[in-house]
């Protein structure tokens, strides 16, 4: 199997590390490298001794008014990776903040208007996804989570759109060969979930007051695929 590298982008080290633990379980992989991007900078040494790389969500925002320069340093560094995957030199899958930075970066527009709660919900492939390795096998719909306050307004060019839904029209899309990016977060079990939960209380994804009603309809979710196709997407380095 190929190395694969799992990029941290959130602040709450409790968070961060239990992602890192979701997503080497929905890989299914033996080992996963582990990057704190918010701790360094990537530097041409460990983007070039990986051949792929999952990027995790984060609380900003690439529509923020007002960006840190750590912010800043972190989307410059994000655009490497992307840049790394549309040369073909890796595979890389951006989720949920990613999407964002990688939209911008291939002169995509962003927008507040399709913001999605802390829930399961249902995303319908497309036509174009029937073909694709990773999407393919999941036609036509399948169930995952999403937590985001801003999305794409549609698919940068030269992107082709793999799944969508009613309440957020860009759930996922793919350039070229080598480079995925999800407005949802397919690495997550319920319990992932929840626990997640408590990190962002007060964030705005849901209403704080309403913690145990989302938490429990959390819980409760059934049949989600993100696991799949995470597994699709390691699947293609082996």
């Amino acid at each position: 199997m190929a190395s694969l590298l799992y990029i941290c982008v959130r602040p709450e080290r409790g968070a961060a590390e239990a992602e890192h633990v979701s997503f080497l379980r929905g890989l299914a992989v033996d080992d996963l490298d582990q990057f704190d991007l918010l701790a360094a900078p990537l530097t041409e040494e460990v983007l070039s001794r990986h051949e792929g790389f999952v990027i995790g969500g984060s609380p900003f925002n690439v529509t923020d008014a007002v960006k840190s320069p750590l912010q800043q340093r972190v989307e410059a560094d994000l655009e490497r990776v992307a840049a790394r995957a549309l040369a073909c030199d890796a595979a890389a899958l951006f989720t949920c903040f990613g999407i964002g930075v990688v939209t911008r970066m291939l002169g995509g527009t962003l927008t507040l208007a399709h913001p999605e709660a802390t829930r399961a919900t249902e995303i319908r492939t497309t036509d174009a996804a029937a073909t694709d390795r990773i999407f393919g096998p999941s036609a036509p719909a399948l169930n995952v989570f999403t937590a985001h306050k801003e999305s794409a307004t549609a698919v940068p060019p030269d992107a082709v759109l793999l799944a969508t839904n009613d309440d957020c029209p860009v759930q996922a899309y793919r350039v070229g060969t080598h480079l995925y990016a999800t407005q949802f977060h397919p690495e997550p079990s319920p319990r992932d979930f929840a626990d997640r939960m408590t990190f962002y209380r007060g964030n705005g994804y849901f209403d704080p007051e309403a913690f145990d009603i989302v938490e429990a309809e959390i819980l409760a979710a059934q049949g989600l695929g993100g696991e799949d196709l995470l597994r699709r997407f390691a699947g293609t380095l082996a």
